[in-house]
């Protein structure tokens, strides 16, 4: 006898609702309107039984909490959490941290997937006293939109290109060896798998939850390298890119383990093949016209854009520590493997930090191919905005980093933790004690690895790697 009837809405459905509900916010509907909205429907639909408030740390870690859902129609507007439990958030003495809903990011969520009668918000961390938690990235990224948007009538536009690997059995980063490795599910390569390969069957697993998320996709296949696959989907504003790069990562890892294997974003799992990017697409508009574009304008793009990428080339070796955070990302950084590791812009070398897909009015944009899957999207995003934006630039050697000049992005993390230290610019745009935060946890991590990356992909990178969930190890290290 079935004693409780818990949500569980057909794919089509779910597809419809979130939609609908990525529109509002990408409309701009004030908060306290969607506030009012989505609490009136949590009160009548009585199959929910609980609420998924997700937030990440300083390096990108995804948290989640489920609240009862009577207990958050009471106390939504004062819920709490345990800062010092996170990492790189606060100390014990002053550990109580505020944790407001982000009503724009309502998602109602596949019962396969994330268990029936469940719907998900993402949260905007807020100090004791109500104001925005200053490592909250994610609700950093928010305000700068906002400020954006109010001070220029700037919208912003990202899409990722997210690599990953499937490998077999669950947990396979958690017990990872690095005399053994990890083992790949599929040996096919580029857009070559079989129709019940387990690779593909994954894939199409993968790809009905995104649709049914809203994510509107585009294309999905097997990448480059064995085992490995890519789901493309369309881009959205900087917060909801963000957000929706979490939840592909989480939707990968689940629907892998329900069948039995990993979804992996590490940089560089194995060596001697291809590794995981996530190039990052970006425009700016304004008023609905794209501010990239200048169809006479060099490889059709508008002196903004090419200002935003001159900025960016300039401070490219300070902003390579938050694009490539872990020991494991530099092994991605390798000119055998197709690496983005030159500082240049080119239409055509895929070896260069930044592309120039070919585009039109509607398409133009700068691809930025130097990040890496396991990086803090939020962090990330900002970093990339505020400094292409507002950041630094030599107006004499712009055109010789934009082409000729050959320079390379640090090889290490102990290089790039050099660079990212010495940059004023972002400790002025990310806040000093952010960026001692963060340099704080990328030392820590890579002094738990060996120095030298060699050929093996050792034990410690993927032990001691920021979003390898191995919270014992790390106490006990």
């Amino acid at each position: 006898m079935e004693l409780k009837t818990y949500l569980e809405l057909p794919y089509e459905e779910l597809q419809e609702l979130n939609l609908e509900a990525k529109q509002k916010a990408a409309n701009g509907t004030d908060e306290d309107t969607l506030r009012e909205y989505y609490l009136k429907y949590l009160h009548e639909e009585k199959r929910i039984k609980a609420v998924t408030i997700c937030f990440s740390d300083i390096e990108g870690r995804f948290h989640m909490l489920d609240y009862d859902k009577q207990f958050l129609l009471k106390s939504h507007d004062n819920l709490t959490f345990d800062g010092s439990s996170i990492r790189g958030f606060t100390q014990v003495n002053m550990s109580d941290l505020r944790l407001e809903v982000d009503w724009g990011s309502f998602r109602w969520l596949p019962s396969d997937v994330f268990s029936a009668g469940k719907v998900l918000v993402f949260g905007i961390i807020k100090d004791r006293d109500g104001s925005l938690y200053q490592s909250d990235m994610r609700g950093l990224l928010k305000k700068y939109l906002s400020d954006l948007k109010s001070s220029h009538g700037y919208s912003t536009n990202i899409s990722v290109e997210c690599e990953g690997f499937l490998f077999e059995g669950v947990n396979a980063e958690q017990t990872y060896q690095s005399r053994t490795g990890f083992e790949m599910v599929s040996k096919g390569g580029y857009f070559n798998s079989l129709p019940n390969d387990p690779l593909r069957l994954f894939i199409d697993a993968f790809a009905e939850a995104q649709r049914a998320l809203a994510f509107e996709n585009e294309k999905d296949h097997p990448e480059v390298a064995p085992s490995q696959f890519e789901l493309n989907y369309k881009y959205c504003n900087a917060l909801q890119a963000a957000d929706q790069l979490q939840l592909y990562k989480l939707t990968a890892r689940q629907v892998a383990s329900n069948m039995g294997m990993t979804a992996s974003f590490l940089p560089k799992p194995i060596a001697g093949i291809n590794g995981d990017g996530m190039h990052t697409n970006m425009s700016i508009s304004k008023g609905g016209k794209n501010l990239f574009f200048d169809a006479s304008g060099e490889d059709g793009l508008s002196k903004i854009a090419w200002d935003f990428i001159d900025r960016l080339l300039f401070s490219a070796n300070d902003l390579c520590l938050i694009m490539n955070p872990s020991v494991n990302a530099y092994r991605r950084l390798d000119p055998n493997f197709e690496a983005p590791n030159q500082i240049k812009s080119s239409a055509v070398d895929r070896t260069s930090m930044i592309r120039i897909p070919l585009g039109n009015e509607n398409s133009a944009r700068i691809e930025v191919r130097t990040v890496a899957p396991d990086a803090n999207p939020y962090l990330t995003f900002l970093a990339l905005l505020k400094t292409g934006l507002e950041g630094p630039v030599d107006a004499g050697a712009a055109e010789e980093n934009r082409r000729s000049r050959t320079r390379f992005l640090p090889g290490n993390i102990y290089d790039a933790i050099r660079h990212f230290k010495g940059s004023a610019f972002l400790a002025e745009a990310l806040g000093q004690e952010n960026k001692d935060k963060f340099i704080d946890r990328k030392r820590k991590s890579a002094d738990r690895c060996p120095r030298e990356l060699g050929t093996l992909v050792k034990t410690e990178e993927i032990l001691f790697h920021h979003e390898v969930t191995n919270q014992y190890i790390w106490q006990n290290f």
